[in-house]
């Protein structure tokens, strides 16, 4: 630890041990190593490139802090005054499409391979090839326990800003950005007792989580976590239409993703009560300066709800939402605690699915007026240490992607859940008023064959009957 650049010394936020925990308990695992990649269009201004990213990361702690945790009694991170990143240039102009994709594959796996030492001062990396003369990839890698997906987009909206500016010899008018610090304080005034009441009364009868094991493939005794990921796209039609239907009942699109979700595993395991995880912001409205803050201040909390077949659709969601709104006043508290309140073993986990709504647009696309330069961030690679991830994009075109443990789902069931989704989706847009019974997650092929199998054993019964 260089302790003459050493800005500032305070305490990890709950969730942000957690992903340290995972990182030291499985260091090759790539467990939250992210790589955001872009493609770059236009008249590239690498002075004025190279001056915005180093301005960005000089604007905001979380981009120069490192983590310690070696013969200290609770992880520290540690924020550097000044930290300057490299930003590595490749010029691929002399080869062809093939070759250049080759390359870029094989660079994304040694990038993976290398990870983080999570003690460093910045816990990113920067790439950019040279595809031809106005053509590039930019690969921005960097750590989750710093930096979340509300936070990836504030960075990336400045950087344009400032990188605008810079093309013109100007300097950008930014306002200064929160510290995280500020936030990790917010945190220790909680109060956890009232906390503690909640989650106990919220998850009474939790004793396990809800079971995929019917959804997974044949697993061998030395079992080692792959990641892979699947997306598929509603029509523009059905995006609009489920974007337009949430508001009309006092719905927001989240809660309707949520419920399908819920509706959709409660189908899978035949459970009526089911638990999966969600995501929030986690940025509290009385926190000032919050909305600028990059950090990771995002949460992962357990819904324990009740499927009532017999239900209407729209109120059963209501109370999901409901329930939704209350979880929320106490999702400062972290999971560890949570899931010591729950009526199941410490070593068992709260819940095996996660569902993402994505709110920052994280798949953008960048039109920056000076320079003649679009950015488009074209992919996202990142793994979790949960078997299924459920993303959603709310774009025009509503983007399902699930990430998962391919050492536990094979593609097939994967592709499967994406359509079962895609079809729920689609007849909840077509039967609001419908009773949950009614919502069917079959495709019309799979009716066709269940309606076949069912007159075939109907047709066995009567047969052994006579």
């Amino acid at each position: 630890m260089k302790t003459e650049n050493i800005q500032d010394i305070y305490e990890l936020s709950p969730i942000q041990q957690g992903i340290l925990f995972h990182c030291i308990y499985a260091p090759e695992s790539g467990f939250y190593f992210v790589q955001k990649i872009f493609s770059l269009c236009g008249n590239l201004n690498f002075v004025a490139f190279n001056r915005a990213w180093q301005q960005v990361v000089a604007r905001h702690t979380s981009l120069r802090t490192g983590f310690y945790w070696e013969e200290i009694n609770k992880p520290l991170q540690v924020v550097y005054e000044q930290v300057k990143v490299p930003i590595e240039r490749q010029d691929w102009r002399g080869l062809d499409l093939d070759e250049q994709q080759q390359r870029l594959e094989s660079f994304l796996q040694s990038d993976r391979a290398k990870g983080f030492d999570l003690s460093q001062e910045c816990l990113m990396r920067l790439t950019l090839f040279q595809l031809d003369d106005t053509t590039y990839k930019f690969i921005w890698t960097s750590h989750f326990i710093n930096m979340d997906g509300w936070s990836v987009a504030l960075v990336l909206s400045e950087f344009v800003r400032l990188y605008e500016a810079f093309c013109q010899n100007l300097e950008a008018s930014l306002t200064p950005g929160s510290s995280f610090k500020s936030y990790i304080s917010w945190l220790h005034k909680q109060d956890s007792d009232k906390a503690e009441i909640f989650w106990r009364q919220q998850l009474k009868g939790l004793k396990a989580p809800t079971p995929l094991t019917n959804l997974y493939v044949e697993q061998s005794s030395s079992r080692e976590q792959k990641y892979d990921c699947q997306r598929s796209l509603l029509s523009e039609a059905t995006t609009a239409a489920l974007k337009s239907l949430a508001p009309k009942h006092q719905l927001t699109l989240n809660t309707l993703i949520q419920a399908t979700w819920a509706l959709l595993l409660c189908r899978y395991t035949g459970k009526q009560k089911v638990v999966y995880g969600y995501t929030t912001a986690g940025r509290p409205v009385d926190l000032v300066g919050v909305e600028s803050m990059v950090g990771m201040t995002i949460k992962s909390l357990p819904v324990w709800v009740e499927v009532d077949e017999q239900q209407q659709l729209i109120t059963w969601s209501q109370q999901l939402q409901k329930q939704l709104v209350e979880m929320r006043q106490y999702e400062y508290s972290p999971l560890v605690e949570i899931q010591g309140w729950a009526e199941l073993q410490r070593d068992v986990p709260l819940f095996e699915s996660l569902v993402v709504f994505e709110k920052v647009p994280m798949l953008a696309t960048f039109q920056v007026s000076q320079g003649e330069l679009a950015i488009e961030m074209t992919d996202i690679l990142y793994k979790t240490n949960y078997p299924l991830n459920i993303v959603i994009y709310p774009f025009t075109q509503l983007t399902l992607e699930i990430s998962y443990d391919s050492s536990r789902f094979d593609a097939v069931t994967i592709s499967g859940i994406l359509q079962h989704l895609k079809t729920l989706l689609q007849n909840i847009v077509a039967n609001p008023q419908a009773r949950l019974k009614d919502l069917t997650l079959l495709t019309p092929v799979e009716q066709e064959l269940a309606q076949i199998l069912a007159r075939e054993a109907e047709f066995d019964f009567d047969f052994a009957c006579n």
